[in-house]
């Protein structure tokens, strides 16, 4: 089938492409809050009707929580599965925002236009792509290249506590050749990347509790334990003084960087003062004698999320409190076991506890780190396809976050996964004016239509 025709369809297409990614954005499917259930109902149903407008066989399935969109598309040559989320986060603080967060509009901006609205780039703008890029190649050649199955959760930012049942109870179904996920971004601006290792996660939060009150610190402090200090003692222990984390057995399974990995890497020329100099920082942190990028795409990390305890109100009170909270992360690469993890963690911090005080714990989920096998085929022609339409030529990069999805479909369905994404660093995704720049929109529709030509040619 010819190319050329597909992305002049894109391009004479993009105002209608970006009005009915408009459309879907303007409705509020947040699916941490069950207020907005039936706006997740009505995002769902969004989807399959302009599925059902391209030809897919697509319907909405029940779950405990969100529906999940499922589509099918026959065509010749492999068997692919697109997945993306049509849930958003909250748009807390909504007074941050200079638009109404579902009152999406183009904006021109000093680097071009964008698509401002919560979910534009995580992840209605980046499903859209794919949708758009089908949508284009059936208007040319009046059918799809390959068989492509479409699968849309409704809960990915909410924890995602329906996916695993469903896709063990429908695995027949859902198990293609290859998964695409459209869940990540850019390496920069110019150069796009796939990536093939993702860090895993493990949340961990702990209370320790000393005094059954509140206290007095005059009357008592000094005789009393402080499980303010406690805590403080428990987090200052978990790094020595190299960066390196002090959990007992924590490097176990950790891989060292490849030289292959490691040039490639620097082939890249990551300015890491650049990136911290974005946030108001300037000195790396981290474990000593280590590469930047090494440090965010393959090695485990352990961060205090949040710490809370005694009076925080305006003003001062001079008070022992009872209590000391604290929410720790953990990023982990290579073979790390989280269950194992968590033991020596839990382990090594009740033996900090003194004897008359104690500790309680809440589990915030845990994952193993992901790998993806880049010796399928896919992956070269996906990094060919990129690379004609990008300026720069595509990357196999790592990623410090966590998705889970791409494990699911490796563990449950025996499937290699491949990331592709559009986004970029500034997309303010989770926070007050999220956007999506429209060159990203353009260029992913153009860019999934390269990829599936390359798949299928």
């Amino acid at each position: 089938m010819t190319l050329e025709p597909v992305l002049a369809r894109v391009d004479q297409d993009l105002d209608a492409s970006v009005n009915r990614l408009l459309a879907l954005l303007r409705i509020p499917s947040i699916s941490t809050d069950p207020a907005y259930k039936g706006e997740c109902d009505a995002a769902a149903d969004w989807l399959v009707e302009d599925l059902r407008s391209i030809g897919f066989q697509a319907d909405k399935r029940p779950t405990p929580g969100h529906p999940m969109v499922v589509g099918h598309a026959d065509g010749d040559g492999p068997h692919v599965l697109f997945y993306g989320h049509y849930d958003v986060q909250p748009v807390d603080p909504l007074n941050l925002w200079d638009r109404d967060p579902f009152d999406p509009q183009l904006e021109d901006t000093p680097n071009g236009k964008v698509i401002r609205g919560r979910g534009s780039s995580d992840d209605k703008g980046q499903l859209m792509t794919f949708v758009e890029a089908c949508r284009a190649w059936k208007a040319v050649h009046g059918t799809l290249p390959c068989k492509i199955t479409m699968f849309f959760e409704g809960e990915e930012e909410s924890g995602s506590p329906s996916l695993i049942p469903f896709m063990k109870e429908n695995a027949a179904e859902l198990t293609t050749d290859i998964a695409l996920i459209c869940d990540t971004g850019l390496y920069d601006d110019d150069t796009p990347a796939i990536i093939t290792q993702l860090r895993g996660l493990l949340g961990e939060e702990l209370t320790i509790t000393g005094p059954d009150k509140d206290l007095h610190s005059g009357m008592y402090g000094g005789l009393a334990m402080n499980p303010a200090r406690v805590l403080a003692r428990v987090i200052a222990s978990l790094h020595d003084e190299t960066g390196r984390i002090t959990v007992p057995g924590f490097y176990d399974s950790v891989p060292d960087l490849s030289n292959e990995l490691a040039a490639a890497w620097d082939d890249l020329r990551f300015d890491e003062k650049a990136f911290l100099g974005e946030v108001g920082l300037s000195i790396p942190a981290g474990e000593t004698g280590r590469r930047p990028l090494e440090m965010i795409w393959s090695r485990p990390t352990c961060e205090v999320n949040g710490m809370t305890s005694g009076y925080t109100g305006d003003g001062f009170k001079t008070v022992l409190p009872s209590k000391a909270t604290a929410k720790i992360s953990f990023r982990l690469v290579g073979q790390q076991d989280p269950d194992q993890i968590r033991k020596n963690f839990r382990k090594m911090v009740e033996e900090m506890i003194p004897a008359d005080c104690s500790v309680e714990w809440r589990d915030h989920g845990a994952g193993p780190a992901g790998h993806m096998t880049t010796t399928h085929p896919a992956f070269d022609q996906a990094r060919q396809a990129l690379s004609d339409e990008w300026p720069n030529a595509a990357a196999f990069v790592g990623c410090g976050g966590s998705i889970p999805i791409a494990g699911y479909f490796k563990d449950i369905l025996n499937m290699d996964a491949m990331l592709i994404g559009f986004g970029k660093d500034d997309d303010q995704i989770h926070s007050p004016n999220e956007k999506y720049d429209l060159s990203s929109f353009h260029k992913g529709i153009r860019s999934w239509v390269r990829i599936l030509e390359k798949m299928t040619g």
